[in-house]
């Protein structure tokens, strides 16, 4: 009898458990729609739940990293795509971003840093390459003329 109890506490635990994992991915899709739908405000809600269920879901920083742009919170979008490296550190979207607010920042140093992070990492966004060279010889360029 008490075998009995023990394996029906198990199961009803186990799926107590699937439950809230099964939640947090619907949380990451239905965040993900809200997202592309450009509902940024039910979107942020909802990757912020989700970190609740899955605080090393790097892709739920990622996103709230894109609405804090669009939001043009830098300092929020900063803070959400270094957790994100934090988790992924070769997340080659999340350094060109933030390769991208250090540009904004005209800070060189950082932004040299960034790009050869971003060098060494790039599978999908190679392509940026010439873009960031680019960035950074314009940053160069403002710092002679000052100098």
């Amino acid at each position: 009898m008490k075998n009995l109890k023990t394996i029906i506490l198990s199961l009803i635990l186990i799926l107590i458990l699937k439950s809230y994992s099964f939640g947090s991915e619907n949380l990451f899709e239905e965040a993900k729609k809200n997202f592309e739908k450009k509902d940024y405000e039910k979107s942020k809600f909802l990757f912020q739940r989700n970190i609740v269920f899955n605080p090393k879901n790097a892709e739920s920083y990622l996103y709230l990293a894109k609405i804090f742009k669009t939001e043009e919170n830098q300092t929020e979008e900063e803070k959400n795509l270094d957790t994100t490296l934090l988790l992924q550190p070769d997340n080659e979207e999340a350094i060109y971003m933030l390769f991208n607010i250090q540009i904004d920042r005209s800070n060189f140093e950082k932004a040299n840093t960034l790009m050869s992070r971003f060098s060494s990492v790039c599978k999908s966004m190679c392509n940026k390459k010439i873009e960031i060279s680019k960035s950074l010889q314009d940053i160069e360029a403002k710092d002679e003329k000052t100098n």
